[in-house]
This record gives C-alpha cells, sequence and structure tokens, in this order.
C-alpha cells in the first residue's frame, strides 16, 4: 500500500497543480456569486492553506518572470512606453492561454504600475460563442481597454484521428462573426483600444499524439490556426502576432504554452503596443 501510494502521489499532485493553475471555478460557477477560497480549494481537494500556497507559487513566477524583463534596460523603456494609466481598467477576454494563472497577462500585471486595473475575463476551454453569451458581464467592469485572444478552442476538431480530418467545433464563418460582434457591442468608446492577440502556435504533432486528446477524438491544426490569425491581421484594429514567438514553447500537449511561451506573448504584447505609441508621437 505504501508503494502504490508513493508511486501515484506525485501524479496526482501535478494534476492538481495543473487544474488549479488553468481551471477557475469562481469564473464558469458565477450563477452561485462569489466563492470564498475555502469553497474553492474544497473543489480540488486541497485544504485552503495549501490552495492559496499554490496561487503565492503561480503568482510569485509571473511577477519573477516580469522582474527578469524588466532587467533589460531595452525592453524596460518599452514598457514605459505602455498606454495604460492609472485610474484604468483593462480587461482581458480569452481562453485557457489567458486563463492560466502564468499567462501573459498575469505577467502584465507585473509590468504596469501601481493604479492600473486588470480584470482577468478568460474562461478555460471558451470558444467565441460562449464568450459572446458572456458578454453582459463585460459592461459590470466598464473597460478602458480590452485584449482579446480568442479563437482557439473555436478551430478545435471534433472526430479527428485515423486520418480523419474531424469537423471544426465552431465554423470559419461563425468565428468571424463572433469576434466582429464582441467588438461592436463591448461598448468600447474608442476603437483604437480593442486589440487583438492571434491564436498562439500549435505544434501539431504533439497535439495528435497526445494520449488525452487521442482518447477523446479531438485535435487541432496549424492551417485552422491560421486561418483565425489571418483574419484578425486584416483587421483595421491592432492585431500581436503569437505564432512565431511561440513555435515551440509548448506543454506536453502541444497545445497551451510553458512559461516561456506565456513571457514570450507578453513581449510581444509590450512590443507592439510601445511601436503604436512610438509611431503616434514622432
Amino acid at each position: 500500500m505504501p508503494e502504490n501510494s508513493t508511486d501515484t502521489e506525485p501524479t496526482e499532485n501535478k494534476l492538481t497543480d495543473k487544474l488549479v493553475r488553468f481551471q477557475q471555478p469562481e469564473k464558469a460557477l458565477r450563477y452561485l456569486g462569489e466563492l470564498p477560497d475555502t469553497r474553492l480549494a474544497e473543489l480540488f481537494g486541497l485544504d485552503t492553506g495549501t490552495y492559496r500556497t499554490l496561487l503565492r507559487g503561480l503568482d510569485e513566477q509571473t511577477r519573477d518572470a516580469a522582474a527578469e524583463l524588466l532587467k533589460d534596460p531595452a525592453f524596460a523603456a518599452r514598457a514605459d512606453r505602455l498606454p495604460f494609466r492609472p485610474g484604468q481598467r483593462v480587461v482581458a477576454l480569452g481562453e485557457s492561454t489567458t486563463a492560466d494563472r502564468l499567462s501573459w497577462f498575469s505577467i502584465l500585471r507585473h509590468l504596469l504600475p501601481d493604479g492600473v486595473e486588470l480584470v482577468n475575463l478568460a474562461v478555460s476551454g471558451s470558444t467565441t460563442t460562449q464568450a459572446l453569451a458572456q458578454l453582459p458581464q463585460l459592461g459590470f467592469p466598464r473597460p478602458d481597454w480590452i485584449l482579446c485572444m480568442l479563437g482557439a478552442n473555436d478551430v478545435q476538431r471534433l472526430g479527428r484521428g485515423a486520418g480523419a480530418a474531424g469537423t471544426r467545433l465552431v465554423s470559419e464563418a461563425e468565428t468571424e462573426r463572433n469576434l466582429l460582434a464582441l467588438r461592436d457591442l463591448a461598448g468600447l468608446s474608442d476603437p483604437d483600444r480593442w486589440v487583438w492577440l492571434t491564436p498562439s502556435a500549435v505544434d501539431q504533432e504533439r497535439a495528435d499524439a497526445h494520449p488525452h486528446f487521442r482518447r477523446a477524438g479531438i485535435g487541432w491544426t496549424s492551417e485552422d490556426v491560421d486561418g483565425v490569425a489571418d483574419f484578425l491581421l486584416g483587421r483595421p484594429e491592432l492585431t500581436v502576432d503569437t505564432r512565431r514567438v511561440t513555435a515551440g514553447l509548448h506543454l506536453d500537449d502541444g497545445l497551451h504554452l510553458t512559461l516561456d511561451g506565456q513571457r514570450a506573448v507578453a513581449v510581444a504584447l509590450v512590443d507592439a503596443l510601445a511601436q503604436r505609441a512610438g509611431a503616434a508621437t514622432s
């Protein structure tokens, strides 16, 4: 019995750590009202102290990532040119790449001055259709800026495998309609304060080989991700292309990003916003 416990405990701990990193029940269960840490910890099978320790550890990793970036004077100068000002509220819309507690948005939080409020509305697994259905909640934060990184789950293919390409979860036309509806209905007074981020790169070979995806008969293709990115890059709003900078920076599923991958997205966002700010003042 002790041998079995020793063999399984690391796997169970690793799974729990991953669930805490990517899953935030308080977002998916908003109808229950505000959930205290005691209840959230129970949902993960943890005591409150352990749960809070895990959260602190994840936040420390993003804080350290930001501090490391700011050691580069050139990057720090670009970060100083970010357009977010104290008193403003910056809202993120997205799926697991943004809901990740080690996300680019969490790193961004530690690059900004005090007084800039960041609100992360991203939900792991969300499609553009689901994000659009949740649009009414966007009115409550009254955002000054919206950073939107959606589309990766839309291009999930069902029934993929054994030579079958599978069927897209959300059609290309519906994805494009939803993205534009999100932008149009968000209520931003200044369209320049809406920023798109393309879905990050997919390691298609690793994703196709991942046991969970194979058992579920689901998958992703780089071609589908490129289609969403091309649509966004054709929009007049600022679009940050995250594909090149995230290539090869994946967890074992070939889809979710490592901390290095998330840091690369944060850098790409800062560079794009700083470049636009510089062009506006030149």
